[in-house]
Parts: C-alpha cells; structure tokens; sequence
C-alpha cells in the first residue's frame, strides 16, 4: 500500500468523469464553461456507449407520440418508473435527436430523406434509429468526440483514473486521480459530474468493457450520497457465446426484423412463454434463455429468416463477431447466452442530476433517475443518457460554477492506495455471476454478502479498485436481499412473484437504507 501526498495540486472550473455520451454531451452542453474532460482510457473507448448496436429510441414518426414512447416505457418499468422523468425524456427525445444530427451524427435515412426506423422489445411503434446498421453506439460516439476535440473549451485528459471524491465541509469539492504518467494529481472544483458508467464488469459474463466495474458509485457511497434501485440489473437475452471478453452483442434489433429463438433441438419456444414472443420484454427473454441452458439446453439466434432482407448491411456489426467465431449466419443459428449489460440503478439524483451531496452531480448509467423502473426499454439507456445529460448542464450553467464563499480549503490530502490484484477480480466476478446473478435468492444472496466481505478484510487498508467492486459488489446483493419479491429484473426464486408492498424503491445511504414509495421524489423525502 502506498500512503503519500498529491504529486500536483491544481483547479477546474467543471470535472467531467467518464468519456461516453452521457459524459461527452455534457461537457459539450456546458460550453462556453471551461470543463476538465477525465476519462479512464482514449476518449469515447472504454464505455458502453460505443459498443451500443440497437440504436436510440424517439417517438419522430408520424404514427408515434411521446405519450406512446412514455406509455411503453412505464409499461416495461412495472410500476417503478418515476412518470414524471418519463415525461421529460419521451417528450424531449425528437428535439435532442436533431441536435445529434446538428453536430454531424449520420442517421440511417430512408429513400424520402426520413430516419429508418427500427423496432425492438416491447415497444409498440417503430422508432429506433441507428446508424450504420448496428454501430449506432459507435457513431453517435464518433460525431460527439469530434465534437469534444474541435472545442477549445473542454481539456480532455486520458487514460486517468479518478481514486476518489474529495469533501470538504460537507460538500464535493474535486477529484484525486492518478495520471496516466504516474502522478497524483487532486483536481479542485465546485462542480464534479459522474459519467461513470455501469457494473458490468462485476460479473463473470457481460456485454461492458472491462472499465464498467461501478467506480464512480463505489466513489460517491464512500463520501456519504445515497444511491437507489442498486438490485436492478439488466441481463441481455442474446450475447454470442464466445471466449472473448466483453461478449459480443447480439442487438435485440434482429428480433425486432425477424430473427427467432430456437433451442438445440430446433424448437421456437419463446411463443409459449409470451404472446410477444421473442420480443417480450427483456428479462422474460433472459430468463427463458438462462433456465434452458442451466438444464444443459443450447439456445440459438436463427437469423436465416431475415438473411434476404439486406442482413450484411444492416448488422455489420454481427457479420464481424460471427465471422471471427467461425459461424455463417446465412445459414449457421448462432448460439446465444445471458449477460450482465445494463445496471438501472446508481448514484440518485433528482430531473437534473443533482445527488444528495452539494457539488456532486451524476448521468448516464451511474445514475438511478428512476426513468427505467424495474426493467428498461431497449433503446431507452443512449436517449437517457443525451436528455439527463443536457439537464445537468442547464442546471451547472444556471445554479452551480462557484464555490459558497469560505466553503472550501486549500489543504492537502493524503493518499493510501493498494495496488491491483486481479485473483481478487476474479473472485468477485464469480461470486457476482454465480449469487447475485439473473436468478437469485435469499440464501445465495446471503452467501455472497458473506463471501464479499471475507474479500474486502482480504484487500486491508487503502483504495483500490477491487475494493470499489466488492463495495458495489455488496450494495446490489444488500438490495436484492431487502427485496422480497420478483419484480422486473430482478427475479428471486424464493419470491417468484410480485408483492404490491414493494411497490417502492430502496434507497442507500451509508449503513442505513430507506424506502420510497413509487411516484414519491426520494430526494424530496430525504431533504424532510
């Protein structure tokens, strides 16, 4: 472990974590402030958002509405999502499409010049858009980056990693990081954003890259703000059975064109388990997937009914991961399993991104915005991440750029950092996958508490990044076990069915937890 002081001390008007769309849109949104861009890797790698294939939902056609695109969100959220946040991010998607377009993002047009729209999951209209097929993600990254490069007002600084939160007379007042050359630096300002990102990476099999591993909520719990839904973790149905790491994304948007679901013995079965079939909701789709295989059953994406209709082109994407695994989807089905892929709870904050901690703001996935509910609508995480992160940066330009008078000091900080030991990676991934996984239950669930904390008196004294995992690593299994029901993605096979008094979301604040009832403001209650 090594206990020293910052190697450099200096100042930023705005900190940005996290170089995805919801930390890029950010700091493009805050111009003309001077914003400090810090991010893990290169900019724009490293996060979710580029490997995102499906597309962005927005109710632009003419036989769509807002209401619609709301009234399939909350459908999916099963009594969870928070209406009024729906409200702002159904009603607010075509605007902010067009200004992606405005920045140079490149849609898929039809033939009359209008968006090519898609349809995925349990939404009712068509009103996907993507790009390039099945780089959607990519895309969208690509236009914002250049973006964020053409701007003389955000300083990007790469292949940094944010240790901690500092705090200081009760609010945030900054970052300690490590840079890329070595040195320590602690970043003073008064306003600090998490684009952090999700947990993917906590489990054994997941779509994230390896850097989604929940720093930014491990962070933000160890300096006091409350996070919210930590039980809610999104499994998608269709990742391509593989040896590589993150697996490689099967988008649901094949389902949405045609392509079905058959075990190792050619039978379609999602038909009998919901009316919506392969396109029922997410962890319907999931579950079905995941309790064949664990009966040694083989599940495979057939995509030959949709081979004719332009596949090449449309899923590029998927033509480059079947053929690096040896499969033709022409002809082969692909063989498909589970994965960890979105994480709906986090860091809360209220419509613009405000935490319970002064200075400390959170979008994208780090943060619980109670828009998903119990379960997301696919295409539902890039539009949530563009609308919130345009909220933060209305609410920062309007309220937040300076420090309260006499507020923050000028002293230094000491650092105790651990370094990686990735036995210790491993093991939490294997617990999480195997515990806390798509199926869960109260004695497992128990286990893995147990399990965790035997790791963490392991890792000692000092941060790491292991540690942040086994913090995040208990907080999901803490609320999946206060949840004594199945609800959404979350599924307890001790609790198979929804219970009404759970109609209420579980807050976390240091030791302590609380409940808020769904359609309460949580931050509301907690300013009481």
């Amino acid at each position: 472990m090594v206990k020293r002081c910052a190697d450099e001390i200096r100042e930023a008007a705005v900190i940005v974590v996290g170089s995805g769309l919801a930390g890029m849109v950010t700091a493009l949104k805050l111009q003309p402030a001077r914003v400090l861009l810090v991010t893990k890797s290169r900019i724009g790698e490293g996060s979710s958002s580029s490997l995102a294939q499906g597309g962005i939902a927005a109710a632009v056609a003419e036989n769509d509405h807002p209401g619609l695109h709301a009234d399939d969100t909350e459908s999916v959220g099963k009594g969870l999502s928070d209406e009024r946040m729906v409200r702002i991010i159904t009603e607010a998607a075509p605007q902010e499409v067009n200004w992606l377009t405005e920045i140079g993002a490149r849609f898929d047009l039809q033939e009359d010049g209008f968006f090519s729209l898609g349809k995925e999951g349990a939404h009712s209209r068509r009103r996907i858009l993507h790009a390039q097929g099945d780089k959607t993600g990519w895309e969208l990254v690509r236009s914002l980056k250049a973006a964020v490069r053409a701007s003389s007002q955000i300083e990007v600084l790469e292949n940094s990693l944010v240790a901690d939160l500092v705090k200081e007379e009760g609010r945030i007042s900054g970052i300690l990081l490590r840079r890329g050359d070595g040195a320590w630096v602690q970043v003073k300002s008064p306003v600090t954003i998490f684009a952090t990102g999700g947990v993917g990476a906590l489990f054994g099999q997941t779509t994230n890259p390896e850097e989604s591993t929940g720093d930014g909520l491990a962070m933000a719990f160890r300096a006091g703000a409350a996070l919210a839904d930590m039980e809610f973790v999104q499994f998608h149905p269709t990742a391509l059975y593989s040896e590589k790491r993150p697996l490689p994304l099967l988008t649901e948007a094949l389902r949405g064109e045609g392509a079905v679901l058959v075990d190792d013995q050619g039978h379609r079965f999602m038909k009998e388990i919901h009316p919506m079939g392969e396109l029922a909701p997410r962890d319907v789709v999931s579950r079905a997937i995941w309790n064949r295989r664990r009966k040694g059953i083989q599940v495979f994406l057939d995509c030959t009914p949709i081979w004719n209709e332009g596949f090449p082109s449309r899923f590029p994407t998927v033509m480059d991961n079947c053929r690096d695994n040896g499969l033709d989807p022409s002809k082969d089905p692909i063989p498909v399993v589970t994965a960890a892929h979105y994480h709906i709870g986090g860091i809360l904050t209220g419509p613009d991104g405000r935490t319970t901690l002064p200075g400390l703001w959170a979008c994208g996935e780090a943060a619980a915005t109670m828009i998903h509910g119990a379960n997301r609508l696919a295409s539902n995480s890039l539009l949530e991440a563009l609308i919130v992160g345009s909220r933060v940066a209305t609410d920062i330009r309007e309220h937040g750029l300076e420090f309260p008078r006499g507020k923050v000091s000028s002293g230094e900080i000491s650092i105790e950092w651990s370094e990686a030991r990735p036995e210790l990676k491993k093991r939490i991934t294997e617990i999480m996958w195997s515990k806390v996984g798509l199926l869960r239950c109260g004695a497992s669930l128990g286990e893995s508490l147990e399990e965790l904390e035997d790791l963490e008196r392991k890792l000692g004294e000092g941060l790491s990044w292991e540690r942040n995992m086994v913090t995040v690593g208990k907080l999901i299994a803490r609320s999946a076990l206060m949840r004594k029901e199945s609800r959404g993605v979350h599924y307890r096979t001790d609790y198979p069915s929804s219970d009404p008094y759970w109609n209420k979301h579980i807050c976390l604040e240091g030791d302590s937890s609380f409940t808020v009832s769904a359609g309460s403001d949580p931050m509301e209650e907690m300013q009481q």
